[in-house]
């Protein structure tokens, strides 16, 4: 399968359950965008303990299968491969790209989180399928990685890699077409669809922009 095939989606959600109330509040939010052409969910609730988010993990692949989108896990492999999740999303604290890729072969997709030029080639060379990059903008999920990146970094970084760059970091509905421009294959996000006053309306309107 090529790596095309592979990454079906231009769309990247990522969970945050604090910004709702409760659990199945979040679980409502994530199948109104699926409901809608939403074909990649990302389950990203660090500070969980293991079972529980092997709880959430179990529920969310069946939401996901339900609508034919591919999952990711933050960061736990062991969660990842115990739900039969598409691919695990790694960090700088995570297990590196290439042990992943080594111990497991092509079991999981490997996004890997990026904020650097070198970064995103040492996530090249170790076998990761997608990058994210960021923060391209100003956002409160980012700031502890300092001052956004900017888009003539993303230029910098398209030039030099071969692999799908998905832009993250502050990208509201107006900012998506300036950083297609720049090279981004897709977007990722947070607030910007789980925040909205309208979901559906919000991520069909996303989905539209990124084709």
């Amino acid at each position: 399968m090529t790596n095309d095939e592979l990454i079906n989606f231009k769309l990247y959600l990522i969970t945050d359950r604090k910004l709702f109330s409760d659990n199945s509040s979040l679980f409502t939010a994530v199948e109104e965008a699926l409901r809608v052409g939403l074909k990649a969910v990302q389950l990203r609730e660090k500070d969980l303990g293991t079972r529980e988010l092997l709880d959430m993990a179990y529920r969310m692949r069946e939401l996901t299968r339900a609508y034919k989108a591919k999952l990711f896990i933050n960061d736990r492999v062991d969660i990842a491969l115990a739900i039969e999740a598409d691919g695990v999303q790694l960090g700088k604290e995570s297990i590196p790209a290439h042990a992943v890729r080594k111990t497991f072969e092509d079991k999981l997709m490997i996004s890997v989180s990026t904020h650097s030029l070198d970064e995103a080639l040492e996530a090249e060379r170790g076998g990761a399928d997608l990058i994210t990059f960021g923060p391209i903008y100003h956002t409160p999920s980012k700031i502890k990685y300092g001052e956004p990146i900017g888009i003539e970094t993303l230029k910098k970084v398209k030039a030099k890699i071969l692999i799908p760059i998905f832009a993250i970091g502050g990208i509201k509905l107006d900012k998506v077409r300036e950083v297609k421009e720049a090279g981004a294959d897709g977007v990722a996000l947070i607030s910007a669809i789980l925040t909205a006053e309208n979901i559906k309306e919000t991520t069909k309107e996303f989905l539209r922009l990124v084709k």
